[in-house]
């Protein structure tokens, strides 16, 4: 669904925007940090590993806990290996399951 902010923006939906993307080199590999689900954790300590080794939001390490729940698992991030590493190593220092595929 779009929403436009005001009458102009909804007569002409063909506006031109400008703005910085970040595009990735054909070399550049994306790698997906995921994690599983144990009978060990609370959801407070997933959560919290979440915000604290992952930097997300609370409602993102909230969401991505009840996935890990329900489906016994999620990618809870995406990017290089040279930044999903730490954070995998970080989490299985916490004994939390998680691989980078």
């Amino acid at each position: 669904m779009i929403f436009y902010n005001n009458i102009k923006d909804y007569e002409n939906p063909k506006r031109k925007y400008e703005e910085e993307v970040l595009v990735l080199d054909d070399t550049d590999e994306v790698y997906k940090l995921i994690l599983y689900n144990d009978d060990i954790h609370t959801f407070d300590d997933v959560i919290e590993a979440l915000i604290q080794i992952c930097k997300h939001d609370p409602i993102q390490a909230e969401q991505c806990t009840m996935l890990v729940h329900f489906k016994g698992k999620c990618t809870v991030k995406t990017g290089s290996m040279d930044i999903l590493k730490p954070m995998h190593e970080k989490l299985i220092a916490r004994s939390l399951t998680s691989e980078i595929v």
